[in-house]
């Protein structure tokens, strides 16, 4: 994913629902960055700009965390002896 999928992203996991949006008046380099974030839940608050960097380092950890797993169990797997085609059937 690039940073404006990450951020999108994150943004997602922090909240229930479409609570946010982008500023279709945009600023800066691109219109999906954290300048341009608006919020349609008035009962929410923007989040910091450190805030949403955590959570995606957060999501980024766990995403490599889970590529990391998958790998670990498809080597062990093949220490087993099984083949790529019968690890790719399970």
């Amino acid at each position: 994913m690039n940073e404006q999928q990450w951020l999108n992203f994150a943004l997602a996991h922090m909240h229930e629902g479409q609570w946010f949006g982008f500023k279709e008046d945009w600023t800066g380099d691109h219109r999906i960055s954290y300048e341009n974030i608006i919020v349609h839940d008035s009962s929410i608050t923007k989040p910091t700009e450190a805030e949403v960097n955590a959570k995606i380092e957060e999501l980024k950890n766990i995403n490599t965390e889970k590529t990391n797993n998958k790998t670990s169990a498809h080597n062990k797997l093949k220490e087993l002896g099984l083949t790529d085609a019968e690890i790719e059937a399970l």
